[in-house]
């Protein structure tokens, strides 16, 4: 091959090895740090660009999107002396390429070491129970103390979380022995609670049901004391006004029986008689073991021979017929007044007034007797004296 055809292919791949070193490409989210002989020069963005062969060289690519770091369990004393293991998860951004790459030499390690010693002085100051509920403050906490502090490296830290807290197995057990007991006393609380409850309300069921039986009882009570006061009224008053007609009836039949002995002038052998019919009244009984005739019991026996008509021939018994055919002088009986009773109904009387304030809507009906006159009214013209007959023979 001749030599000046060999030149040529060396020229050809030199200025090919050129321009590929004077191009670079950024691609999207991205920037490049660019330093002409051993200097910055200037941050590349995303999409093409042109570079001095030989003189400008990319110092670092570095990524602008936003990152997670998840940094292994760090040993963390708290106040009460238990160590616990705390993983953390950091979110930050690069917002400057530059700072990025001349302000730390590894910004990742430098992050770490920062999240350690700001998470040791944030939990150094909690005990565990604080450390195990305070997360949202530590979390604020060590997201304020990096983002300050990681300025000046060109980045922004968006947020911290700590992802768990491992406390000592002894720890551990302690902690379930005692939310163990926690829950057992919280449920035995409800439990008890919810026998309180239905303890106060069966006693409020059991009260109002008492309360309701017993106002029963009463009312029950006292409509029967009514109802026995109503019947003893109006049995009082039956046996009174039938007292007062027999009382009437006894006195009408006296006054019958002494008109009659009037009328008919009784004389001494009636007399004599009435006290033949006394003796066998005297004679009754077990206890009479003697019987003493009177002196008087000849005179008495003269007597009634004379009323047989021994002496005049004319016997007691023969009664003088009056003018109109019928019985004795004097005319019949009259008994339209006998049945009169002057005393007011039952249901007029003050006692069968009965006024209940309490029962208004179970007041038992009690029937109204009919008055007395219209049962005398009745008796009347049913007895003897409506018979036709009756009325014919008077």
């Amino acid at each position: 091959m001749e030599p000046a055809l060999i030149a040529l292919i060396v020229v050809a791949l030199l200025v090919i090895f050129v321009l590929a070193k004077s191009v670079t490409i950024v691609p999207q989210a991205q920037a490049k740090v660019i330093e002409r002989l051993g200097r910055y020069s200037r941050t590349l963005s995303p999409g093409l660009s042109v570079l001095v062969p030989f003189v400008d060289r990319v110092r670092a690519t570095i990524d602008l999107r936003e990152q997670v770091i998840s940094f292994p369990p760090q040993p963390v004393i708290t106040a009460d002396n238990l160590q616990v293991g705390i993983d953390t998860v950091v979110y930050f951004q690069v917002t400057d390429p530059r700072l990025a790459v001349y302000g730390i030499a590894n910004y990742i390690t430098g992050m770490e070491q920062l999240t350690t010693t700001t998470l040791r002085n944030v939990v150094g100051g909690l005990n565990l129970e604080g450390a195990l509920t305070g997360r949202d403050g530590i979390n604020s906490q060590l997201r304020e103390v990096l983002d300050g502090t990681t300025g000046p490296w060109g980045l922004r830290v968006a947020r911290v979380e700590i992802k768990a807290i491992d406390p000592p197995l002894s720890i551990q057990d302690s902690m379930e022995k005692q939310m163990r007991a926690d829950r057992d006393k919280r449920a035995m609380i409800l439990t008890a609670e919810g026998q309180r409850q239905a303890a106060i309300t069966s006693a409020e069921g059991e009260k109002a049901s008492a309360i309701l039986s017993a106002e029963g009882r009463k009312q029950a009570a006292i409509l029967e004391a009514e109802a026995e006061r109503q019947s003893r009224i109006l049995r009082a008053e039956g046996e009174r006004a039938a007292l007062f007609l027999q009382a009437q009836g006894q006195a009408k039949s006296i006054e019958t029986v002494f008109q009659a002995i009037h009328d008919g002038k009784p004389d001494q052998g009636l007399l004599a008689y009435q006290y033949l019919q006394t003796l066998p009244q005297i004679a009754q009984g077990d206890a009479n073991k003697m019987w003493i005739v009177p002196s008087e019991f000849s005179k008495a026996l003269e007597g009634l021979a004379n009323l047989g008509g021994a002496s005049e021939g004319k016997s007691w018994l023969d009664v003088e017929p009056n003018g109109d055919g019928g019985g004795p002088k004097g005319g019949g009986l009259d008994t339209s007044s006998w049945f009169e009773s002057q005393v007011p109904a039952a249901a007029d009387q003050p006692e069968a007034r009965i006024e209940l304030s309490s029962i208004t809507d179970s007041e038992p009906a009690i029937p109204t007797p009919p008055p007395l006159s219209q049962v005398t009214q009745d008796v009347k013209d049913s007895g003897p004296a409506a018979d036709p007959r009756n009325r014919d023979g008077e």
